[in-house]
């Protein structure tokens, strides 16, 4: 039931649309001036619905994996029409096939879409589309027809999806209910949007580098996939099919635009796909034997089974499946940050510190390495230090709500109750729990021996939550 809701789900907010040869100047770009909502607006009601979301789906906190997928977003968002480029990735631990993009610039990526893409081309396909949709402030233009046609239809869907982010079944109902109430020149007006942001996807795909036919590919591959399912979707889903036909159009826009030149593919989306294989995978030991049966001749095989054996904690034989890639694989970063891994894992604190403090030496803007240094410190009862780094990480990564809820612990291990609160306000401020917010500002009021500037930061930090509480509760 769930894999069948994101599938539809995907596929009708990524519908294929007629082949039109595409240039630069002939891209539409809606300015700042639409007389329903200012980009502002958008930036600021995408930041609550951020929160709520964050707050009712499980955020992905693997560092590597968020860290690949915002670069590969912000490297697709320079060839993009974006007016506004305050970006936010949310990246959902689900295996569910889904991707969305929420006004004022929020991208949502199950880590599931990952599992369901060959390369990384077709994951960028994904992400471009997403990216033009933002680009083309089709939801000012939604909210400007529902206007004319069902006032409250944009507000239910986009309720929808954020639900359906956490319950699938919950998503499905409120998309049926929510369309219920529109009317077909609503549904129309959103199959224009989807036609645009395939043909401006395409060409911001090229531009960045990418295979403009990984986006016909990954639209089999969802047609494919959505053969299999039992459940018919509802009339909402059904009016943006991935057909045949459609994939051909795709097909023959992408013979039209000039492909950019060859670019050898790296490790690194199918080192993260490993990564996401072995967290997801339903029966640990049978994915050891499939591993087994090509890591000899597979590297890449050889890589998931080392991830499969230390989460099976076999370490012993993990280690020896990671000495086994061969040399220039080693040297990559990813697998330099899994040895550091298993050994945090094996309970080997300071060679794993030791290792880290080396990868932060050569990378000291990385937030994988930076990540997991902060780790190491922690379980080597260096506690300061590693409070030290992550507040370092989260004045970089404001919106991280998992840097937050680590610098939290990391304060109470370093006897810091005032650090501990702090953190812990900007955690539940990020994840939509107000409530919870300002009760840790009142407790951190209570606390002995606040300076001026403390008690000062903290009352401005009440204002805020509370005016953050009042823009939920308008926006529900």
């Amino acid at each position: 039931m769930r894999t069948g809701f994101s599938c539809y789900l995907l596929a009708s907010l990524l519908a294929l649309t007629p082949a039109i040869p595409v240039q630069a100047d002939d891209l539409p770009v809606i300015a700042s001036s639409s007389g329903t909502i200012s980009l502002e607006q958008e930036f600021q009601l995408g930041r609550t619905w951020a929160r709520l979301l964050r707050g009712r789906a499980p955020e992905y906190g693997d560092p590597l994996i968020v860290n690949y997928i915002d670069g590969l977003l912000w490297q697709i968002a320079a060839s993009s029409q974006l007016l506004d480029h305050r970006l936010e990735l949310i990246v959902i631990d689900s295996p569910v096939l889904n991707a969305f993009a929420v006004p004022g610039g929020v991208v949502g990526i199950n880590a599931g879409l990952l599992l369901g893409a060959k390369d990384e081309a077709e994951l960028a396909s994904v992400i471009a589309h997403e990216l033009a949709h933002l680009s083309q402030r089709h939801y000012a233009q939604q909210l400007e027809e529902s206007r004319r046609n069902t006032p409250l239809m944009l507000a239910g869907i986009l309720a929808s999806i954020l639900v359906a982010s956490a319950d699938a079944q919950a998503g499905m109902a409120g998309i049926t209910s929510s369309m219920a109430a529109g009317q077909q020149a609503g549904i129309n007006f959103t199959r224009r949007n989807e036609q645009e942001a395939d043909r401006i996807g395409m060409l911001n795909l090229i531009n960045s580098g990418f295979d403009p036919f990984a986006m016909p590919r990954m639209f089999s591959r969802i047609q494919r996939s959505s053969r299999f399912l039992g459940q018919k979707p509802p009339e909402f889903l059904l009016t943006h099919p991935v057909t045949e036909s459609r994939i051909a159009d795709a097909e023959n826009r992408a013979r039209q635009l000039t492909k950019p030149a060859f670019k050898p593919q790296r490790y690194d989306f199918q080192l993260i796909r490993k990564r996401i294989e072995v967290h997801y995978a339903s029966d640990l030991r049978q994915l050891i034997k499939t591993y087994q049966e090509s890591a000899d001749s597979n590297p890449l095989s050889r890589y998931g089974l080392a991830l499969a054996l230390m989460q099976n904690r076999d370490f012993k034989q993990a280690l020896n499946a990671l000495d086994g890639l061969p040399e220039n694989l080693r040297q990559h970063l990813h697998i330099r940050l899994t040895y550091a891994e298993l050994e945090l894992a094996a309970a080997q604190p300071e060679k794993a510190l030791q290792r880290l403090e080396l990868l932060n030496k050569l990378y000291p803007d990385s937030y994988p390495v930076r990540q997991l240094y902060a780790k190491a410190l922690n379980a080597n009862k260096q506690f300061r230090n590693s409070a030290r780094v992550l507040t370092d990480l989260s004045q970089k990564h404001p919106s991280n709500s998992y840097i937050w809820y680590q610098l939290a612990e990391s304060q109470g291990l370093a006897g810091n109750t005032l650090g501990v609160h702090e953190a812990r306000i900007e955690y539940f401020l990020l994840t939509g729990a107000t409530d919870k917010a300002l009760r840790q500002i009142d407790f951190a009021m209570r606390e002995k021996d606040l300076s001026s500037s403390d008690i000062a930061r903290l009352e401005e930090r009440k204002r805020e939550a509370e005016a953050i509480r009042d823009q939920i509760k308008n926006s529900l």
